[in-house]
């Protein structure tokens, strides 16, 4: 692999990487969920699951969270009706309105899994909630168990779900590619070396993990998908249903563009951050960079790719004002000078504060002026009672 390019994929990957208040955040609204879930009547006895990425620890500190209320049917294994579904996460909208502290909530009853979507904690973090989703659980505990088998797993999905955001292509809602249906991509990779798109020409074979045309092999490709991805765990569902004809064209293109460009010999750091990361995440990573180095090596790196950092880098000052705001907010600040640390003080304070020490000051101002004023008066009185007597000692002379 390319120096520069294994370099930057270890430096993505220190900024993507979860860290423990991502998973404690996470945990704590599963429990702030399941004790909601208690206070329902009709959820009695159920419990509260987390999957998806989570579950398989392939989410990153600003991936959703997937959360499913599983009923208790006993010693029996069974699933929900959709009806049923429905009313039960209407009962689950309502307790969490009462509750409060759950944002954004949102119904969605027409999806293929009827969800309830929320945003909790601080940072936010935005979630579905699902009833009995029993096919969800079992696909995250597959794709952990594939993580612990290989080690490259893990790493290569998350590069690919940050290249994905940042071309736009990992949005179903939008016709794109879903997280669930790149990790899947990923998994084939392992199988396979090349990857030819063509709209309505070609799909996955579940059964020999192949891109396969499919005038070829129509015993199991409906002709109703752009792309067909199907779901091993689930078959014969497609992942990539959600694909329209115009975004597979998108994603071919985006797919090539990016392979030329890794492919290119002289390819340096400089040149990779666009392709795979978001302008914000780059500047991070940067940051960083510079903290690392030290000796001048940096400054002289800059001095060397100054026109490319200008054309392909925005500038540090909102990293460096977000991080200033979290050392502030830390109590990382006590070195300051006096001077300094009164501004910062007055920076600081709400505007509520300042509003009403400014009606303060204009208050007492008006005192001072009006004071001064009489200052003034009793100064004229005084020289006016000396001109006076002035005036009648030179009449008597």
């Amino acid at each position: 692999m390319n120096a520069p390019l294994e370099s930057t994929l270890w430096d993505i990957l220190g900024v993507i990487e979860p860290q423990r208040d991502d998973w404690l955040i996470r945990q704590r609204i599963v429990q702030e969920l399941q004790d909601v879930v208690r206070t329902i009547p009709n959820l009695r006895g159920a419990t509260v699951e987390p999957f998806g990425s989570f579950v398989s620890n392939l989410f990153t500190p600003w991936g959703d969270l997937d959360i499913t209320v599983m009923l208790d049917y006993g010693s029996y294994i069974s699933v929900a009706g959709k009806k049923r579904k429905l009313s039960l996460l209407e009962d689950v909208l309502r307790a969490l309105k009462e509750k409060g502290g759950w944002w954004r909530l949102r119904f969605i009853p027409n999806a293929k899994v009827p969800i309830l979507k929320f945003e909790k904690g601080c940072p936010a973090i935005s979630g579905d909630i699902s009833i009995d989703n029993l096919g969800g659980q079992m696909k995250s505990k597959c794709l952990f168990w594939l993580n612990q088998i290989d080690g490259r797993f893990r790493p290569l999905v998350l590069l690919v779900k940050e290249w994905a955001k940042t071309h736009n292509i990992n949005n179903p809602k939008c016709g794109t590619l879903n997280s669930y249906s790149l990790s899947l991509l990923v998994v084939f990779h392992f199988q396979f070396s090349t990857i030819s798109l063509k709209a309505r020409d070609f799909g996955i074979c579940p059964f020999t993990g192949q891109w396969e045309e499919i005038n070829n092999n129509t015993r199991w490709f409906p002709r109703t998908f752009a792309l067909y991805l199907e779901d091993p765990f689930e078959q014969p569902a497609n992942s990539a249903r959600a694909v329209s004809v115009r975004n597979l064209d998108r994603i071919q293109e985006v797919i090539q563009r990016t392979q030329l460009a890794i492919l290119s010999p002289s390819l340096s750091w400089i040149d990779i951050h666009p392709l795979l990361v978001k302008p914000e995440l780059s500047r991070v990573i940067l940051f960083r960079k510079q903290n690392q180095n030290s000796g001048g090596q940096m400054m002289q790196l800059q001095q060397q790719q100054q026109p490319q950092i200008r054309k392909h880098v925005h500038s540090l000052a909102p990293v460096i004002a977000a991080r200033v705001q979290n050392a502030r907010s830390e109590n990382q600040l006590r070195g300051w000078r006096d001077g300094t640390r009164h501004i910062h003080e007055l920076s600081s304070k709400p505007k509520q504060e300042t509003a009403s020490n400014n009606a303060v000051s204009k208050e007492s101002n008006a005192k001072k002026w009006r004071k001064r004023g009489i200052q003034q008066q009793q100064r004229g009185d005084v020289f006016n009672s000396k001109q006076q007597l002035w005036r009648a000692r030179s009449q008597q002379s």
